[in-house]
């Protein structure tokens, strides 16, 4: 939350900062929610700030600014797109308003999507989790998040000993809660599942999966 408030942490400085001792919603000025990408190959994490809600339309909008403004220059000869998730949230498994939205960009991109998701308890073991998120944390740690701006000049500082390197972006648009898909998505999507652990691996086609395969 954006305020105020206190956050856990070490911080220097000259004087002491006073803070809300509570992180109550209705004190904050607002929100912001990371939404990360990380390129395993490049070493490379993508961040887009949302201030509105963590849906599955922001989730896939982070996914679009990742390739209109990076994916598609270096991976310009690139067939499909693997998508490595967690299990649940904005991008989880279980819902079927993800892989709409998934669909929707697909058919954007011109690409395959491949999706495979991590079961629940066990996104630890997601690169994402523990080569990009940690070094967020560890940058804003301690610090009193006045603005959406204070949030986006530290994450872009994380770095390793590795190389990584941060890109951050703000994505300032209100995305509604409670969407449902259509009553005939389930009948027409073209999403193929599959035949091991259907419920978390599916390859999400641009154009009607027969028609890929024909042509």
């Amino acid at each position: 939350m954006i305020g105020n408030l206190y956050r856990e942490g070490k911080l220097y400085t000259q004087e002491a900062i006073k803070v809300l001792d509570h992180d109550f919603p209705s004190l904050a000025d607002g929100v912001a929610i990371p939404h990360g990408i990380y390129d395993i190959k490049r070493n490379e994490g993508y961040i887009n700030i949302g201030t509105s809600h963590d849906t599955s339309e922001f989730a896939c909008d982070c996914l679009r600014q990742w390739w209109n403004n990076v994916g598609q220059q270096k991976y310009s000869q690139a067939s499909s797109i693997l998508l490595l998730c967690d299990g649940g949230g904005s991008n989880g498994a279980r819902t079927y308003i993800f892989k709409s939205d998934l669909e929707k960009f697909a058919a954007e991109i011109g690409l395959e999507i491949r999706v495979a998701h991590y079961p629940p308890y066990l996104s630890k073991y997601n690169p994402i989790e523990h080569l990009l998120f940690p070094h967020l944390t560890r940058a804003c740690q301690g610090v009193i998040l006045t603005s959406i701006d204070l949030v986006k000049q530290l994450m872009q500082k994380a770095s390793t000993k590795t190389g990584l390197r941060v890109t951050v972006n703000i994505l300032d648009k209100i995305y509604q809660t409670g969407r449902k898909v259509t009553a005939d998505f389930k009948l027409n999507m073209r999403v193929v599942f599959d035949d091991i652990l259907p419920r978390l691996n599916y390859t999400v086609f641009p154009k009607d999966p027969l028609i890929c395969e024909l042509i």
